[in-house]
Parts: structure tokens; sequence; C-alpha cells
């Protein structure tokens, strides 16, 4: 079936928020919110005086660099906002750190003062307790699909950025709609796809968020974002999902903010930390729930006893193996918890006669015999088992005064521990799979075969949203690219320019010869114009126009990883005003590009 005719199936024509929508268009909500947002734009040119009939369609897009993006992408916001550039955009659209500032943005309704004020009281060292996104973390890891991706949300993300964000995605409609504001694309990769992207730059590896949908463009297959991570057979929905809050949603945009060794390194560290405080030392009462700031930074505390008890050794007993195996496989001590765990689990058969406590037993003694791998495979297993237990436990009864019981903590570390081992990231529900047996054109039996999908950071196929900003039905005309990468600024520039070659996607050519100049000392706007497609206005962050002699300096000052307990008021503030000032010291250079855009307008008759 020819992609036309899958558009005129009864299932691409049905009720959008129950089922995959394959369009070539604009989706409807986008269309009719873009339509909106013309003539604000146009109104907003004429202050700036520029003379325009029709409104021109220029997107900002902001590159990732973790929290030094996140912070240079709000100055350039505040900044554009304050010279009536931000009110003559169509699109804001983020990869990484640049996502957080653009969630920030539209939770707050594109409120500037109040972002940065907020800002300001945010980094002060006493606002800022891990009691809320922990908890919240625990919560999550009941969840079906629980990966390292809402342990890095709530868990590291939500401290970097000194902010929980409990909102929706959806929730951002509001304004978006009406047109007051520009509409907003948050991106992500597939990761099963990373090799083909690698390999081939396939387009399909790109997914984006919108406040009405999300999906993969190059297929040009979307659902509702109300029903992201909801499960779908043959373009149906068979079984609805709670839509995923935008504290998750922004550690699945940024969930690359280091090279893997870094960023394995401090996952493991973080989880051990958390389970030193979460066992054995301390007791879990109320006061995690409590608000009083005198008890915000009280120790964590645990307190279980009797029937419980035998469980919980078990479940610590497993979890030490796990944990033992991960950090070096050959650890003597692994044979010492194994022997443990086999007289506890015994001891437990004999009592109790329980058949999964013999399979496990059995799983312990085959261990010395094991491969390596098959000692992986039993590790797998016994993780599988332990986590998949706690339908059966019941120790609400014993446990109500807590928020969260102790089967939840143990649970939470037992669940952790095998995304780790997995290496487990973005986990979601495939909205197309068994969609090549429908009567639409989905005809990938790779896309189609998954039961689930791993999206995670586009910093590490493009550091910046080019591929979503880049198709004909959005019509773009002018991008303004602010980037905020670590390491040579233009090398966002020079892969989109491999990509779209690959693709033959209308772009800007650059030659070689020219980015590394340019990189060697930069300078704060590079103007760059093809025979055809959108023209380009590139801003590195650091640059001669705006440090000096000192770009390295402030490189280095603010590396990707740098960690916000490091960030004071005045390090924020200091960052802000560099992006600021790229936005001041080019405001005539872009009004004057907006005019020749603007003049290369078809006029309407």
């Amino acid at each position: 079936m020819s992609l036309e005719q899958s558009l005129k199936s009864p299932l691409s024509q049905k009720n959008r928020s129950h089922g995959v929508l394959i369009t070539p268009e604009l989706q409807k909500e986008e269309k009719e919110a873009v339509d909106n947002r013309k003539p604000q734009v146009v109104m907003s040119l004429n202050k700036l005086g520029i003379k325009a009939d029709e409104a021109p369609v220029i997107a900002v897009l902001g590159s990732g660099g973790g929290l030094r993006a996140h912070f240079a992408c709000l100055g350039v916001l505040i900044e554009m906002k304050n010279h009536g550039l931000l009110d003559v955009i169509t699109y804001l659209a983020g990869v990484s750190g640049s996502t957080w500032a653009l969630s920030s943005f539209y939770t707050n309704s594109g409120n500037m003062d109040l972002i940065e004020a907020d800002l300001e009281h945010r980094f002060e060292p006493e606002n800022w307790s891990v009691r809320e996104s922990l908890q919240k973390t625990i919560e999550v890891a009941s969840l079906e699909n629980y990966s390292l991706t809402d342990f890095w949300a709530y868990v590291v993300i939500s401290r970097q950025t000194r902010e929980f964000q409990g909102s929706l995605l959806s929730s951002m409609k509001k304004h978006v709609e009406k047109g007051t504001l520009p509409y907003p694309i948050f991106a992500a990769i597939d990761n099963d796809l990373h090799d083909d992207w690698k390999d081939h730059k396939t387009q399909k590896s790109w997914f984006e968020f919108t406040p009405h949908h999300a999906g993969y463009p190059a297929l040009q297959a979307y659902i509702p974002i109300t029903q992201l991570g909801s499960q779908f057979e043959n373009g149906r929905l068979v079984k609805s999902a709670p839509e995923r809050d935008l504290s998750f949603l922004r550690g699945l945009w940024g969930s690359a903010v280091a090279n893997a060794e870094e960023n394995e390194k401090f996952i493991w560290d973080e989880f051990l930390s958390l389970k030193e405080k979460l066992l054995g030392k301390y007791q879990l009462t109320q006061d995690m729930e409590t608000e009083d700031p005198k008890q915000m930074n009280k120790p964590i505390i645990l307190n279980y006893s009797g029937m419980i008890e035998e469980e919980i050794t078990v479940d610590e007993a497993l979890l030490g193996l796990m944990v033992a195996y991960i950090k070096d496989e050959k650890d003597p001590s692994i044979q010492e918890k194994l022997q443990a765990l086999q007289q506890i689990l015994d001891a437990r058969r004999d009592e109790h006669g329980e058949p999964e406590y013999k399979k496990l037993a059995m799983m312990i003694q085959n261990w010395s015999n094991a491969s390596q791998e098959k000692q992986g495979l039993i590790l797998e297993s016994l993780v599988g088992h332990f986590t998949g237990q706690a339908s059966t436990m019941d120790l609400s009864t014993a446990l109500s005064a807590s928020k969260s019981t102790i089967w939840d903590i143990l649970a939470f570390l037992a669940k952790t521990v095998k995304c780790i081992w997995n290496w487990e990231w973005g986990t979601i529900h495939n909205f197309l799979h068994q969609h090549h047996g429908s009567n639409v054109s989905i005809t990938d039996e790779d896309m189609c075969s998954r039961k689930l999908l791993h999206l995670v950071d586009a910093g590490l196929a493009i550091n910046s949203p080019y591929p979503l900003l880049l198709p004909p039905a959005r019509e773009v005309q002018l991008i303004l690219s602010f980037d905020f990468s670590d390491g040579d600024p233009f090398e966002t520039v020079r892969a989109t320019a491999d990509y779209c070659h690959h693709h033959k996607i209308p772009f800007p050519l650059v030659k070689e010869a020219d980015l590394k100049e340019w990189a060697e000392a930069p300078t704060s706007c590079y103007i760059l114009k093809g025979e055809s497609g959108p023209m380009v206005m590139h801003f590195p962050l650091f640059n001669k126009d705006n440090c000096g002699d000192e770009i390295n300096t402030w490189r280095e000052k603010y590396g990707t990883f740098k960690l916000s307990d490091t960030y004071s008021v005045q390090v924020v503030k200091d960052l802000l005003e560099k992006s600021k000032e790229n936005v001041r010291k080019n405001k005539e250079k872009i009004i004057r590009t907006i005019k020749e855009v603007v003049g290369s307008c078809p006029k309407t008759s």
C-alpha cells in the first residue's frame, strides 16, 4: 500500500486519541498552534521595524551541554525576550541540557523575570533536599519499564537542576495553542538504532516530543503525548498508562551529559551511596515526608523486625551478591555470599517448601561450574525472581507507618542494580509493535517487531535538534542555532551538514577548512547560506567577543559534568551574562537577517 493510500485508511483517519497516526503533514494541533502564532510574529516584526505581510518561520535551537546548556539557554531566552526577538520565533527546540531550560520556560508560562529570580534562589545551598526525588524514584521503581532513566531523572537530574517538575508535557498546551508562545520540540533518539545511525545516519533514529504528540518524523508516525508508554498492538491502544511527568522526560532527554565511562562510574557511585544510606545503618520513619526544613537533612531511617526480617535477610543477601558481582565478577567474596544465601534459602525451603526458593537454591549450587556468561544469566535470573516478588509479598500492614515500605526500598535497589547490569535506559512500550500487519504504511519489520523502545539523549547523534526542524512540513526559513557544546563549537554544524548530505536535505554547504579555522578562535556569530533550505545563524557560547583571549578558561570553568553542588549563585549569574551578551552583541545582525528572510518570502495576492 502506498503512503497516500494508507492515509485514507480507517486507522490513519481515526480519532487521534485512540491510536497511531500516520501523516506526512503537520499534526492538526501543531498546525493550528503555528497558524495562531503567525499574527503575533507579524505584529512583533513590525515593532522591530520589519514590515511583513506574512510571518516567516524562524526556529531557535539549543544544543546539549548539561548544566552549562541549561543556564546558557535560559540566558538566550531571557535576552531575546528583553529585545523583542523571542516574539518573532515560531519554534523552540532543544537537545539534552537545553530541554531542561525549555521545560522551565514553558512551565513558567514564559515569564523570564520569574525564571531568572528563581534561578538565583534555587542555587542557594540550603534550598535543595534529596528526599522528594528519592521518594519518587522508589515509587517509580514499581513500574513495569523502570530503567536507569528513572534513576537518572529523579536522583541525578532533579538534583543537578535543583528542580523537581511534577507537571506534564501535555500541560504546556494552553499558551502554545493560543500562539502566545513558540511551539516547543524536544529531541531524543532511538538507542536500539544507534548502530544504524553511526553507519548510515538513519533518519528514523530521531524521535520528537511536543505538548501534543510523540513519534518518529522520518516514519511520519505519532501518538498523543498523553499515551507515550501505553501499549499498542496493530496501531491500536490496548493498555493505557499514565503520562510520565516532566522530571522523567528531562532525564530521558538529558541522559548523556558525559561519556559512557563517566556516566557509568557516576551512576554506580550514586547507587552505592544511596544503598549505604538506605540499608543497614538507618531506619525509615515518617520524617521522610516532613516539610520542616530542620528535619530535611536528617538520616533516612529504616526500621523493621519480626516476620519481615527473615525476608529482608534473603533480599539483602541477593542485593549484596549483585553489587559484588557487578563491581568485580571475580571478587572472592562472591562465593561467601553464595554460601550464606544458600544457607538462608535452605532454611526457607525446609520450613516452607516453597518451589521458588528451591529453584533459587539450585541456581546457586550450579554457580561454581558455570561459565562467566552462564553466571551472568544466573545472576539475571536471581534478580528477575527477586524483583518479581513484590506482588506476592504482603508487607503493607506491618509497615503501614512508612510511606515507602522496606520492600519498596529493596525492590528499588535491586531493580536499579539489574538496570546497571543490563545498562538499560529509556525503556517504554513500542507504539509501532505489530504495526506491519495493519492497513497503514509502516513496513519496517525491525520497527514493528520490537515490543520495547529505548529512547535516549539525542546528543549521542547530533548535539542539536536540526533533524527535527528540517522536514519540509515545518517550512523553517531561518535557524538561530545556539551552541553550548563542550569542545568544538562547530561540530553540530559539521554533523548536520553530513546528515543532510546523506539524505539530500537542503542545508548550507560548509567547508571543513573553514570550520577548523573558525573553531580555533570563534567569534559570536556566523551566518550560513545555501541555494535552498533554511539560512542558519550559528552562535558559539564562548567566543572572542565575550571572552577575549580567555575562551579556554571559560570552557574549563563550566565543564559539562560540573555538579550543581559547585554552582554558586554568582557562577550561575556569570554564565547567564555570557549567554545574554551573545544575543545583545548580535541583535542588529539578527534583525538584518530576519529582514533578508522576510524579503525573500513569496508575497500573497
